[in-house]
This record gives C-alpha cells, sequence and structure tokens, in this order.
C-alpha cells in the first residue's frame, strides 16, 4: 500500500500536465469533465488567438487620461514589479491554490497616464478581438490588481493569455481578462463579454453570481 500510493503522488504532477496538454488542444471541452487536480483549466471565447511576442505586443492606455501612451513588453518589464500569491477561483467551482503572480501594479499604468477628473472606470479589450472587461476605477486602484507579466514564475504563457493579461486577485477569474492589449479609462462601467451573458459585474469571489466560495484575500 506504501508503495502504491508513493508511486501514484511521483506519477500525479506527470498525468496532471498530460490532462493540462489534452486540454489545450480539444476544442469540444469535454476534458472539462476530467478533474483539474488543483489545476488550470483552458478557456477562450473565440476559435483560435493569434499569439503575440516581444517584438509584435503592444498595450495602449487611452480614454479619459491626459497623456495616452503604448507600452511594449519591454517597457512594462522595465516599471517596479509586484508578486502576490493567492488562490485563483474560477466561477464554474475550481480552484487553483496559491499562484504567484507577478506584474505592474494596474495604479501605476493609470497614475502615468494621468485620468481626469470625470473618469469612473477602466475598460480592458483583448487582442482575440472579442473579450473585454471592466473595473470601477476605485477597484482598478487597488493594490491586488495587476498588469500581469509572470504567472506560476513563468512568463504568461500563450494559453494562460500572454504575454500579458489582467490579474484581479480578489474577483473571479473571468475578471482577469486574458490577452489584454487595451486599457480605456470610462465615464462609467461597460459590461463585459461574460456580464452581457448574465455575469454579475462585481464579482467578489464569496459574494457574487450566488457562489459562496472562501474569499480569495
Amino acid at each position: 500500500m506504501l508503495g502504491l500510493g508513493a508511486a501514484g503522488v511521483a506519477a500525479a504532477p506527470l498525468l496532471q500536465r498530460g490532462v493540462e496538454a489534452l486540454a489545450r488542444q480539444d476544442p469540444t471541452g469535454l476534458t472539462d469533465a476530467l478533474p483539474a487536480g488543483g489545476a488550470f483549466r483552458y478557456y477562450s471565447v473565440t476559435a483560435s488567438v493569434p499569439p503575440k511576442n516581444a517584438r509584435t505586443y503592444r498595450l495602449r492606455v487611452d480614454g479619459l487620461v491626459d497623456r495616452p501612451s503604448t507600452y511594449t513588453l519591454a517597457d512594462l518589464r522595465t516599471e517596479p514589479q509586484t508578486r502576490l500569491v493567492r488562490d485563483v477561483q474560477c466561477v464554474t467551482g475550481w480552484r487553483v491554490p496559491e499562484t504567484p503572480f507577478e506584474g505592474v501594479r494596474l495604479s501605476r499604468l493609470l497614475d502615468a497616464a494621468g485620468v481626469r477628473p470625470e473618469a469612473r472606470a477602466v475598460r480592458f479589450t483583448c487582442f482575440d478581438g472579442a473579450y473585454s472587461e471592466s473595473l470601477t476605477l476605485e477597484q482598478a486602484r487597488r493594490d491586488d490588481v495587476l498588469v500581469a507579466l509572470r504567472m506560476q514564475d513563468e512568463p504568461v504563457s500563450h494559453e494562460h493569455g500572454g504575454p500579458v493579461r489582467l490579474y484581479v486577485a480578489p474577483m473571479y477569474f473571468y475578471k482577469s481578462a486574458k490577452w489584454l492589449s487595451g486599457i480605456t479609462v470610462t465615464d462609467a462601467v461597460r459590461p463585459g463579454y461574460w456580464e452581457e451573458r448574465g455575469y454579475d459585474v462585481d464579482a467578489w469571489v464569496g459574494r457574487s453570481n450566488g457562489r459562496e466560495d472562501a474569499p480569495t484575500v
């Protein structure tokens, strides 16, 4: 029995990587029925997303700001980096405990752009051409909201929304938009992709969407 248990522990990482690799290549979504084992599942609202790299990636900050700007991946890497370790909670129920994210605090980019007094919210768009999200300006300025360049102590992979994604630590993971390409300061919150389909705009873990999950912070 002890030998079988040890073999199971030793094989688990390999099996989990196999499940993740299968999920990345599964167009049917049937792998969602497999146990997640504390790992991420892969979602996209489009059939495919062309990858970006350090040469082709750009992040635009505009809207109700005094100094619109465009960042390359190299630009973002030169900014002060913040590392957070929190549980990631999906609104569909799965959770990945103690996941490290690292990147630039969104508040820093907003301050650099010079947010105008009439601003009330921030809208996020993505280079998949379909996904969007929003936060109130107060939410966007939280210390646990990042423009993330690293995830699980590695550069954010394309499957996870890289090279740059949003990370909103205390909210359900659909707020952490993948393949981030635009940050637009607006005068009101505009519902994002999933909010237009019935999800809560305010997505605090354990306090929204009719769920009672333990908060992630």
